[in-house]
């Protein structure tokens, strides 16, 4: 194969991306084309009609902010500290950057909220199937023996190079990239992030004398990443998590949960597809197969925009710390109380949907700091005194993000929240015990 030459991106967001011969081979394949037609943000174009940029734009935009990193690094003189083998391997973290969302399911990660066993892997573990495609593989053949395993591990945070912190740790470049795009597109102010100040403040260092070299960030990066923990938080809080965004995604995730149920699908449908692949194959299934009226009406909800409502809605302070851990990890209890909802509320089963998003992770902080007089320490969960307690506000920002809402396909009107919160305060245990007793678990 002969690869292309360089080439120039024109991107809205960081103008000029310029392609090294190498990444703009990847961008010629037909699986990296293929996220042309994936949108970055999923059903947020409901809510917000420009959100429906792509995540080819944006995995353009991370191996933009990725090299520019890597320059900085080369001007401070940090790379000297690399051995051969590391400063040999760099351009595979530009590639690992710009391949991060190669295998990206349809409509964002609203796919990832069903029970693991029903997908066939996180998209980090999907990449590794287009990595291995004959498309990749021959982009990537001048960099040698073994690339392609090499980029994998850097998607999954599982390789040993010192700038693995790029691509896929607490700083990697892809949360600066989808802040900055993702409010761009949105028409929102919140995705402010101090770029240049954060890029100019990281460093090489060791925790210890014994331990790697890793990325890291000087004392003076410390502003710059309470912006992008307050970006994200503002972002979860107005466009993530929006309750009609969350309407569209339980309507979708109990959609495919069904067709899977019912052999409209097969977990191997799952990776590959685009977003309007998806919706079409499911379309043409339903016309060639006996399908269940719930899902036509959860299909049509989404194609025009006809989305369950809100009953219950109790932000993060309505709700005590530890409040029904187990929703976001019991799937199949979710729906069995969901149908048992429904069936209190004279509804038709699958026609109510719990909803209370978790990311753990979401503002999750866990990197070196080098201190002004050289010492380097971790921030982590414990934070560190002297400094703003990230870790902790962190913690406080996620749990005031999240909100507790029940959604209807039906007009209900709004119920009565306290029934609800009693159900909620009881342990999984105890939930199942209700469940199997057949009482009403809601009444209010």
């Amino acid at each position: 194969m002969q690869h292309s030459t360089s080439t120039t991106v024109r991107d809205p967001l960081w103008q000029n991306v310029h392609l090294d011969a190498s990444a703009a081979a990847v961008v010629d394949t037909p699986e990296f084309q293929r996220l042309r037609r994936v949108k970055q943000l999923g059903f947020a174009h409901l809510v917000y009609p420009g959100a429906v940029h792509n995540r080819f734009l944006h995995a353009v935009g991370v191996y933009h902010l990725t090299g520019r990193a890597i320059r900085a690094l080369d001007r401070k003189g940090e790379l000297e500290k690399l051995d051969d083998l590391a400063r040999r391997t760099i351009p595979e973290i530009e590639l690992a950057a710009l391949l991060h969302d190669v295998g990206h399911y349809a409509f964002s990660h609203a796919m990832e909220e069903l029970e693991p066993d029903a997908i066939p892997g996180h998209h980090e573990e999907v990449a590794d199937r287009f990595l291995e495609s004959s498309g990749i593989r021959a982009a990537l053949a001048d960099r040698g023996t073994g690339a392609a395993q090499r980029i994998g591990d850097l998607i999954r945070g599982r390789s040993g190079h010192p700038l693995q912190g790029l691509v896929s740790g607490s700083l990697d470049l892809d949360k600066i990239d989808y802040l900055r795009r993702d409010s761009l597109f949105c028409g929102v102010p919140y995705g402010a992030v101090d770029v240049d100040r954060l890029l100019d403040s990281l460093t090489l260092a060791r925790e210890s004398e014994e331990d790697p070299l890793e990325i890291a960030v000087t004392e003076k990066g410390i502003s710059a990443l309470e912006s992008l923990m307050f970006a994200k938080y503002q972002m979860f809080r107005n466009v993530y998590w929006h309750h009609a965004v969350r309407s569209a995604t339980v309507a979708f995730r109990r959609l495919v949960e069904g067709a899977l149920e019912g052999g409209l699908l097969r977990r191997e449908d799952l990776a590959g597809p685009t977003d309007e692949e998806l919706l079409n194959l499911l379309g043409a299934r339903m016309e060639s197969e006996e399908a269940r009226p719930l899902l036509r009406t959860l299909l049509s909800a989404l194609a025009d925009r006809r989305l369950p409502k809100r009953t219950v809605e109790l932000l993060g302070d309505e709700l005590p710390q530890g409040t029904a851990e187990w929703l976001p990890i019991r799937r199949d209890l979710v729906r069995r109380v969901e149908d048992r909802l429904a069936e209190d509320r004279g509804l038709e089963p699958g026609s109510v949907f719990l909803d209370y998003p978790a990311n753990p992770r979401m503002l999750e902080l866990k990197l070196l700091l080098v201190r002004r007089r050289g010492e380097v320490i971790r921030l982590t969960s414990e934070g560190e005194e002297g400094l703003i307690d990230l870790p902790r506000l962190g913690r406080s920002l996620h749990h005031t993000t999240r909100v507790l809402r029940v959604f209807s396909l039906e007009p209900t009107g709004r119920w009565d929240p306290d029934p609800l919160l009693r159900l909620l305060a009881a342990s999984e245990d105890e939930v199942e015990e209700r469940l199997e007793t057949g009482r009403p678990i809601y009444s209010g």
